[in-house]
């Protein structure tokens, strides 16, 4: 019984990463996706803690530590977990997904990309909810390029989300 469910589940997994994959054939959704997953590599997050410093001076500089050590632990737990389960990303697996955008390693679950976006966006909006407009849809394109550009599935994505969230969540409870 318990088979079955993580098969179907698996299954949907499979048909929903196809489905949003579909949406990399409109270059506009490539080219837009392409660059929100390129700044998410760390550049957009770099620059955000930085303008919060030269913005905010001394003020910003519990929230970018706790971004940084969002970040450290972040990147521990996730290339841990990639080693560990070590899923195949999903361009390798099914034969219809259309990769769009090089891989940064050959694992897929989680996404570290959505981590980190929803970890660095939960500590920033704890301090400065005022930047939402600017930090939910970008995480949103962040977290949405990664199945549509063929690199994770959505469960990767939805265990990142979740992943950067409790990791956050537990930084700011604890500093």
């Amino acid at each position: 019984m318990a088979r079955l469910s993580i098969d179907r589940l698996a299954l949907w997994d499979e048909s929903l990463c196809l489905r949003c994959n579909r949406a990399s054939r409109r270059r506009d959704v490539r080219v837009v996706l392409r660059v929100a997953s390129r700044l998410g590599d760390g550049a957009f997050w770099y620059a955000l803690m930085s303008t919060l410093l030269l913005v905010h001076g001394r003020h910003a500089l519990v929230a970018v530590l706790q971004m940084l050590v969002t970040g450290g632990i972040g990147v521990t737990l996730y290339k841990w977990l990639k080693k560990k389960i070590s899923r195949p990303r999903p361009y390798r697996i099914i034969q219809d997904i259309t990769l769009s955008a090089a891989p940064l390693d050959q694992f897929s679950f989680p996404s570290g990309h959505t981590l980190h976006a929803v970890g660095f966006t939960t500590v920033a909006l704890a301090h400065y909810p005022e930047l939402a407009w600017l930090l939910v849809p970008f995480s949103i394109l962040v977290a949405a390029s990664r199945p549509i550009l063929g690199l994770h599935y959505p469960s990767d994505v939805l265990a990142g989300a979740a992943l950067g969230a409790g990791v956050a969540t537990s930084v700011l409870l604890l500093s």
